[in-house]
């Protein structure tokens, strides 16, 4: 879609949102949140800015991607996958197969491998964004074994709601996107649509030209991302609620080579020169939730979600040739489609019950392009039970458990000389058992002290047990689950007014942790239940109105990972400290100035010793109304031009600019 097209789509939702109210997008902020969609413990995560991120929070600072607005978090890393182009975050230390992502409530990882590209998820039309970290309730299903992301779409509250935006992203790039939504009663209805485009990314100034790379616009980063959400509900009582949902995404990206100089790296001396002309999901979902009387009530979730995948290996930076031996087309064509039903019920006083049956299948379907399709087939189980026993008005105890189980139906191994698929033994099946305590004590009006602990646990992927990794590996398909021990305490206090402080101390300690072990035979390694790790931290966080019109956000996290098992491996693409702050001030009404510094200490990029260097990043933000419907956004990044680096031998990008018109309309 042109540039030109996306405005004339969106100008007649320009025109008429000047008709409107003007106040109502502060008050979206609060009330368009998709409850539904939630997976919550309590009735205090709204509140909780330690592990939520709003969309107001995400539309100051122009964060337009799942993985930059989870940065904003203490406790959460800003990690990529540079050899994948790839944009994703840890948590605690733990990466996103041990931290499953959703999308209100469903899950959305790549069933091969787990993870996701958080590049390719947009905020646009978001509510908010959630973290559960260690503690997580066992309704969001398995794996869940470091915690759980769940992003939460919005719902209308008003007859007639409109916002977007218009935005250029440096000289090259531009985004777009509205939101639609009307709310009559027992019916709403909820639609988005956005356009992100760049043809490539600057590098900082101080980027040193290399054989790959000669600096100025990186080579080969170019992205295009589009996004339609469409979402129907009823609600035919006030505790009864009925919605189904659609959303389809569909993305393509350059994929920068490397431009590092490690000499133990494969690619300083053979470069992959590689392009996905799509990165497609597509998703259809029912939830539910049907009250049978003021103590009882049945949820519902049941999804299809599709994706697929081409991954386009070229001989050189031209991209115009596959002839030679490295050179492939890469097919992958998924989906998983499951369910859970949950029954809640207060019938025993002080306490708030929750059942939960899960089902989720899996199916990778991948070929290079002339060969033979190769199926496979996960089946996961999972029942559950979660209890809020209030104690006293004070007192909370909220345990959980859960039995996991994981069967795979079909697994097909592909010999690229005789050109036959065969199928690999049967592994059998694996199951997992998870259990969950925390304690929630509200010391006062203003303070509160919590304690958790939770035995998690995670079952190797699809890719963790069969992939052959280009012909570096050997397959495992009988890898068992890897398990963590999560304990966390926690304290949040409101100070005079104007301060309010969370910190939480953290340790989760890992066995067998699924780790590629190197040389198994010569030079293969093979993916091994072979690691005990320990992480442990501190993360905090404080809010000080210092003005009425001032106020400041400081966050910080330090962690420390150790691998027991062998400490001359390095645990990878995470900083033992992280540091930012963010000043707002508004000297007028109609006007809002931000300033935000983020400091990163160095973090190893390879297990065997490479790091990327520490980085401290400056951006500045202004937004200011300039008329009753509209408000102009700008703002600088990485003001100094930083050359910094996620991971060794794929710089950032340097400094950069947006400007972005936004519009709001609401009845």
């Amino acid at each position: 879609m042109k540039p030109k097209l996306l405005i004339f789509l969106l100008f007649p939702l320009i025109g008429f949102s000047q008709q409107n109210n003007p106040k109502a997008p502060d008050s979206l902020k609060i009330s368009n949140v998709f409850n539904l969609g939630e997976v919550i413990i309590t009735n205090h995560q709204n509140k909780d800015t330690l592990n939520r991120i709003t969309s107001k929070a995400m539309e100051s600072q122009n964060k337009m991607e799942v993985s930059k607005a989870l940065n904003m978090l203490p406790g959460v890393s800003l990690t990529a996958s540079g050899p994948r182009n790839e944009s994703m975050v840890s948590v605690r230390g733990f990466d996103l197969r041990q931290v499953p992502v959703y999308m209100d409530g469903i899950p959305v990882y790549v069933p091969y491998d787990g993870y996701v590209d958080l590049a390719r998820f947009t905020t646009f039309d978001l509510a908010a964004v959630d973290v559960s970290k260690g503690f997580s309730s066992v309704l969001y299903g398995p794996n869940s074994l470091g915690g759980a992301i769940n992003l939460v779409s919005r719902k209308p509250s008003k007859k007639l709601e409109f916002d977007g935006s218009l935005g250029m992203i440096n000289e090259n790039g531009y985004r777009g996107n509205v939101n639609i939504g009307s709310n009559l009663g027992k019916f709403y209805v909820q639609g988005g649509f956005s356009y992100l485009d760049r043809n490539s990314y600057r590098m900082s100034s101080n980027f040193i030209p290399t054989a790959n790379e000669n600096g100025g616009q990186r080579d080969n980063s170019y992205r295009t991302d589009q996004k339609i959400s469409f979402k129907v509900g009823w609600t035919p009582t006030e505790k009864s609620e009925y919605a189904i949902g659609y959303i389809n995404q569909q993305g393509e990206k350059g994929n920068p080579v490397y431009t590092g100089n490690d000499p133990l790296n494969t690619l300083l001396l053979k470069p992959r020169y590689w392009q996905w002309p799509n990165w497609d999901k597509e998703s259809f979902y029912f939830i539910s939730n049907s009250a049978f009387d003021d103590k009882n009530s049945f949820k519902t979730r049941l999804y299809f979600d599709r994706f697929k995948n081409t991954l386009d290996s070229y001989d050189d930076a031209t991209y115009s040739t596959q002839t030679k031996p490295y050179a492939f087309e890469s097919i992958y064509n998924d989906y998983t489609f499951g369910g859970n039903l949950e029954y809640n019920t207060k019938i025993i006083p002080k306490n708030d019950l929750k059942i939960a049956f899960h089902f989720k299948e899996d199916v990778h379907r991948e070929n290079n392009l002339g060969e033979p399709v190769r199926h496979f087939i996960d089946n996961t189980v999972l029942i559950g039970i979660e209890d809020v026993y209030k104690v006293s008005s004070k007192f909370t105890v909220i345990p959980g458990v859960s039995y996991n189980i994981r069967k795979n139906n079909e697994a097909e191994d592909y010999n690229s000389t005789t050109k036959v698929i065969s199928d690999y033994p049967d592994a059998g099946a694996s199951d997992a058992f998870n259990a969950q305590v925390g304690f929630f004590y509200q010391l006062n009006n203003q303070q509160k002290l919590g304690a958790t602990v939770s035995q998690k646990t995670r079952f190797a992927t699809i890719k963790d047990r069969y992939s052959y990794r280009m012909g570096t590996a050997i397959p495992n398909p009988d890898l068992k689950p890897e398990k963590a021990i999560n304990y966390e305490l926690n304290y949040t206090a409101n100070l005079f007014e104007k301060i309010t402080f969370q910190t939480a101390l953290f340790y989760s300690s890992l066995s067998d942790a699924i780790l590629s072990v190197s040389n198994v035979e010569p030079g293969k390694s093979q993916m091994q239940n072979f690691g005990e790790a320990d992480y442990k931290g501190v993360e905090a966080q404080l809010n000080y109105a210092v003005l009425e019109n001032l106020s400041l956000n400081l966050n910080y996290t330090y962690i420390e990972r150790k691998n027991i098992t062998n400490p001359n491996i390095h645990f990878t693409d995470v900083p033992n400290t992280k540091v930012m702050g963010t000043l707002e001030y508004s000297p007028i009404k109609i006007l809002r100035l931000i300033a935000n510094a983020e400091f990163n200490s160095p973090r190893f990029s390879t297990s065997y010793g490479a790091r990327v260097p520490d980085y401290t990043l400056l951006n500045l933000y202004g937004s200011g109304k300039i008329s009753k419907n509209f408000s102009l956004d700008a703002g600088v990044n990485n003001i100094f031009d930083r050359n910094y680096s996620l991971v060794e031998g794929y710089p950032e990008e340097g400094r950069n600019f947006f400007v972005t018109l936004r519009f709001f309309s609401f009845n």
